[in-house]
């Protein structure tokens, strides 16, 4: 173990901790997925897509993806991964041709007691969504390689199993999904600095007519929350979070996200949308917004678009 990977497993424990402040004193209610034959079968839009993960034990979430590609006939890889961090299973699916290759990240875990609908089965859903869309016209000279880790909430160890595993030649971008199920504006962040990838981001939200700092906003680093891009991000690959939020709570999001532990003290009674779900047993279905998952979708499909 690397000193870079003692910093993500104390960061993954800091923001469990933090989770457990802001989530101290509520009811754990039993989990109820929706029958699994009924949700690997749905075909109508990401939302609908979401029950295959909601409500279900991470192995159940874990086997839930593998079974929905094979019962699709997508070829995929398994990583198989363990230490005394965790155990778990990622899953890979390349689409397109080419030496350059964009990774799209959704992990398809979720904490202890929540349902995990906007973390993360949203985001698993439109990747799920995507990939198909993608794949009856696949880009000539680009591969858009869709990830779905285990264990971010571990401090990222499935994606760190496999960035050192399968080392990332040839990535010229990564974008990790992470709470995209409510709100009307994109946020792209831990982006302290411009690259190349970034500025084709803004080129292809612009493409779409989103506006900046209304329709889409490009955030620095965030301390103590984060997701799977960074590690990548730590090998020198430029490399985001991707998030939906309501562009009405933009300020508050940004004081809550830039000082956390501040914020769980103040924040106990109310906390900004999306966060007022996250990681709690009321983060169902049932609070997503359609909406929010289909602008995710433009938007990415207007970034494999530009980079192609």
């Amino acid at each position: 173990m690397t000193l870079r990977d003692v910093g993500f497993f104390l960061r993954g424990r800091v923001n469990r901790g933090v989770s457990r402040a802001l989530n101290r004193g509520r009811p754990v209610l039993p989990l109820r997925p929706a029958p699994l034959e009924e949700a690997l079968r749905a075909e109508a839009s990401p939302l609908a897509r979401v029950p295959l993960l909601e409500a279900r034990t991470n192995a159940e979430r874990e086997a839930a993806v593998a079974r929905y590609l094979e019962m699709r006939g997508v070829p995929f890889t398994r990583h198989r991964f363990g230490s005394f961090e965790g155990q778990g299973e990622n899953f890979v699916v390349d689409v397109g041709a080419g030496d350059r290759v964009l990774v799209l990240v959704a992990h398809h875990d979720a904490v202890p007691g929540s349902p995990g609908a906007n973390d993360n089965a949203a985001g698993v859903a439109i990747l799920l969504h995507l990939l198909e869309r993608v794949a009856r016209r696949p880009p000539s000279r680009l591969r858009v390689r869709f990830l779905f880790p285990a264990c971010e909430e571990l401090g990222y160890l499935g994606t760190r199993a496999y960035v050192r595993d399968v080392p990332p030649a040839g990535v010229i971008g990564v974008l990790s999904l992470e709470l995209c199920g409510i709100g009307d504006s994109l946020a792209l962040w831990d982006a302290p600095e411009e690259s190349g990838f970034l500025t084709q981001v803004r080129t292809a939200f612009r493409g779409i007519r989103l506006r900046p700092d209304e329709d889409y906003h490009f955030v620095g680093r965030i301390p103590v929350f984060g997701s799977d891009h960074r590690a990548f991000a730590a090998l020198g690959v430029p490399a985001y979070g991707l998030t939906v939020v309501p562009r009405g709570e933009a300020e508050g999001l940004r004081r809550f996200v830039f000082s956390p532990v501040r914020s769980a003290l103040i924040h106990l009674v109310r906390r900004p949308v999306p966060f007022d779900t996250y990681h709690t047993n009321r983060d169902a279905v049932g609070t997503l917004q359609d909406s929010a998952l289909d602008l995710t979708l433009r938007g990415l499909e207007a970034v494999i678009a530009e980079i192609s």
